[in-house]
């Protein structure tokens, strides 16, 4: 039985969660009273230990007591978005945070422990494929990065993890950060569970040219950078496989490349081309020899071609497209990772003073065209990601893009899939994540309603799993053993 007095109970192993976002909510460290007098069946004839109670994680619990704790969540209705079909009363069961088994007609365990989400629709958790969490907080300044140690901006990226996972994002792609590998420090962090936060791919840092589109511009020619903050700079094919060898070395998910200039940057231009094609195809030939995909930045038309023709990804922001470029990235099988929301939040900045002046000249009609184009794209049968570029917006509020990916072109359907089945397969991960099937992570989230007839729900999400552990509660889910 859980759920009376906030105490989460497992045969003789009493779990008291020390912070609740709902009923039957785990996160972080549990204070447990361990009874080291274990059963026979478990270690055999043990006597003369002494209760105590120990401050260990509810993961190591479940393993000193020799089982995978089982779950099994129960669903009104569940979206699949691998088929494009919401099926009906179906039950997950989960076992050492992965799907065992999925069905209307599932054998369950009588010692399960039984989350009831029946009057909810059930998603797989969602995945953000642009987002700059390991940034700190953001003020909409970059320069403002030298006002702060690496530490620092390290530990204010803390919050911005939990806010984007308690909003329903499980996994998202990080591609980029001013202060090189904080964002490898920050996934290995959630990871270890030393922090709440989704499941982190992360590039490590921009590759730019020096001065480019992702370097820290603006000061005195004579000042020094720290390593961090020119780490990726390189001006050759040569300077460019060097830097994707020591990102593969330093632990790297993906690279990160810069083939225009962009708009949140001093100095910069979008209309500009930074990386030449030789550039460019150096990185993506270098990163497969480890494994790993490439990123690309780009606003201009010349750009995004340049980086379809070269192999990448994905192309991140692409606002200039044009009918041969939409058809070359359909041909290569090329993903568009279009952050349609976040002009909102750059000309909210400009009404309170927060969004720099040169930002928003570099950012004028920007919106508009990549908006239209967005449309031309989903129309055409373009591979389509889910991106938010989450930081210029606050964090936990990339959901809002669903409402405007849907007003732009897309069926609810297609927003879903963009942000499951498309993102897991662009990170190269679909055998682990972006939908509910045997065998992968038990990322799982779940509303109130139908988002296929009201996608604005995703900004509301109510429930939230990752890897079978619940960081966040519906109030009226039930939970018993």
């Amino acid at each position: 039985m859980c759920g009376v007095g906030g105490r989460l109970k497992f045969q003789n192993i009493a779990v008291i969660p020390s912070e609740v976002e709902g009923p039957c909510v785990s996160s972080g460290e549990f204070l447990t009273p361990v009874n080291h007098r274990f059963h026979s069946h478990i270690f055999g004839q043990i006597e003369g230990f002494v209760r105590k109670w120990t401050l260990v994680p509810l993961t190591l619990t479940l393993s000193v007591a020799g089982f995978a704790q089982v779950t099994v969540v129960r669903t009104g209705h569940l979206i699949d978005p691998d088929s494009g079909t919401t099926l009906v009363n179906q039950q997950i069961l989960i076992v050492g945070g992965k799907i065992q088994a999925v069905g209307s007609a599932l054998a369950l365990p009588a010692d399960a422990k039984v989350i009831d989400l029946s009057k909810m629709t059930v998603l797989p958790g969602l995945i953000d494929c642009h987002t700059h969490v390991a940034d700190g907080q953001s003020d909409g300044e970059p320069f403002n990065v030298l006002k702060k140690t690496a530490s620092q901006i390290a530990l204010e990226s803390v919050p911005n993890a939990r806010a984007m996972l308690l909003s329903g994002f499980t996994t998202v792609r990080d591609v980029g950060t001013y202060r090189a590998l904080n964002d490898i420090a920050l996934r290995d962090a959630i990871a270890r569970g030393d922090v709440v936060g989704p499941r982190m791919f992360v590039a490590g840092a921009y590759i730019t040219i020096t001065g480019g589109a992702g370097a820290m511009t603006g000061q005195a020619p004579d000042i020094q950078l720290p390593w961090d903050l020119h780490y990726g700079e390189a001006n050759s094919p040569w300077e460019v496989r060097q830097k994707v060898r020591r990102l593969a070395h330093d632990g790297a998910d993906l690279i990160k490349m810069l083939s225009t200039g962009a708009v949140l940057t001093h100095g910069s231009n979008p209309a500009s081309l930074e990386f030449t094609p030789e550039e460019l195809q150096a990185g993506v030939d270098e990163a497969s020899h480890f494994g790993l995909r490439v990123a690309v930045h780009a606003h201009a038309a010349q750009g995004i071609k340049n980086a379809i023709l070269a192999g990448a990804a994905s192309i991140e922001h692409a606002e200039m497209l044009d009918d041969d470029i939409i058809a070359l990235a359909k041909q290569h099988g090329t993903y568009l990772d279009m952050d349609i929301y976040d002009e909102e939040c750059i000309q909210a900045g400009a009404k309170t003073g927060q969004t720099p002046a040169d930002f928003l000249q570099h950012d004028a009609d920007l919106g508009r065209i990549q908006r239209e184009n967005f449309g031309k794209a989903v129309k055409a049968g373009v591979k389509m990601a889910f991106g938010t570029d989450a930081g210029v917006c606050p964090y936990g509020t990339s959901g809002k893009q669903f409402a405007f990916m849907v007003k732009y072109g897309m069926t609810p359907m297609q927003a879903i899939q963009a942000a499951t089945s498309n993102a897991a397969d662009l990170l190269g991960h679909s055998k682990e994540i972006g939908s509910i099937k045997v065998g992968k992570y038990a990322d799982l989230i779940a509303v109130s309603g139908d988002p296929l007839k009201d996608i604005s729900l995703l900004e509301r999400v109510e429930f939230v799993m990752k890897d079978g552990k619940v960081y966040k509660s519906a109030a009226a889910a039930a939970c018993s053993q």
